[in-house]
């Protein structure tokens, strides 16, 4: 591709997202960037967000399933008047492409990850990982340990799931069923919505959450990640969590917080105390009244802990 075949496919692409997300524009009021990422024998593009001064540290925010970079709108807002957020898309999400042939897995999403923060020059970050942004997000930080300056770890595991899956979750990577009520019904998406969240959402944050998830095509991502959760050795993610897990004694002299909500089907307090062993020294939240997407039920206290 010519590079100005690449800039007209840019400016195209980001007109066509700010045209998309006028009518978010109360809740996500921020300009939509790509950066190009290597596929196959061309690029794709994967969206991020990048808003504040860009001097001192940034705040790294890496969303997990079935999310996008919205689910950290209202920290973005609240801090970039005094920092650096940047908030990323992982590819098949949000604003990013979502292309048929690419390979969803735990490796992939962490090279992504890699060369976005290395192209964007972020040094001193103060990372902020949810759900599968755990691992991608601490896959990126065993791999360059000087970059972190600082770690908040939500609802999210980097180490093999104990037990089987709740059944709720173990569902949607059942043959023919799988896809048809992920992708085919956006049933995923959906129940996370009002199974994620203790305090109903607002129609237009409902509504923002779902936008980039509007048809089959859309959802493989949704679909692949839950598919990649690995349970066992043969599963193609379990060497790199188990690489992820041996390497977070590398962050171990970062200062960590974890905050975590208590009302979490997938990801309960277990979990925390898992995090707890291996970050002995992290300070720790517990909101009983939050549910997964805690930077909803407890938005006010989830920037106030940021900052």
């Amino acid at each position: 591709m010519s590079v100005a075949t690449a800039a007209d496919r840019l400016a195209t692409r980001t007109a066509a997202a700010r045209a998309r997300l006028l009518p978010l524009a109360s809740e996500y009021p921020f300009t939509p960037r790509f950066h190009a990422q290597p596929h196959g024998s061309g690029t794709l593009l994967q969206h991020h967000v990048d808003e504040g001064p860009r001097t001192g540290e940034a705040t790294l925010f890496v969303h997990g399933n079935p999310t996008w970079s919205f689910a950290f709108r209202r920290a973005i807002r609240a801090l970039s008047s005094e920092r650096r957020c940047v908030a990323l898309d992982h590819v098949g999400c949000g604003l990013s492409d979502k292309p048929a042939d690419f390979r969803y897995t735990l490796a992939e999403h962490v090279a992504n990850l890699e060369r976005l923060v290395l192209a964007l020059g972020l040094e001193r970050i103060h990372l902020v990982v949810h759900d599968w942004g755990g691992p991608i997000g601490l896959g990126f930080a065993r791999r360059h340990p000087e970059r972190i300056a600082r770690l908040t770890i939500t609802n999210t595991a980097a180490f093999a799931l104990d037990g089987a899956l709740p059944l709720r979750l173990a569902a949607c990577r059942w043959p023919v069923f799988g896809a048809l009520a992920v992708r085919g019904l956006n049933a995923f998406a959906r129940a996370a919505t009002w199974m994620a969240v203790e305090r109903p959402l607002a129609p237009l944050v409902k509504r923002g959450y779902l936008l980039p998830y509007d048809s089959w095509a859309n959802r493989i991502a949704t679909h692949e990640f839950v598919r990649d959760i690995p349970l066992s050795a043969g599963d193609a993610a379990f060497e790199e969590l188990a690489a992820i897990e041996r390497d977070l004694a590398r962050l171990q002299d970062v200062p960590v917080q974890l905050l975590w909500g208590a009302r979490d089907f997938v990801f309960t307090p277990r979990f925390l105390a898992e995090w707890r062993r291996h970050f002995p020294r992290a300070a720790a939240t517990l909101w009983e009244d939050a549910g997964h997407y805690l930077f909803e039920d407890r938005a006010a206290d989830f920037v106030a802990a940021l900052r």
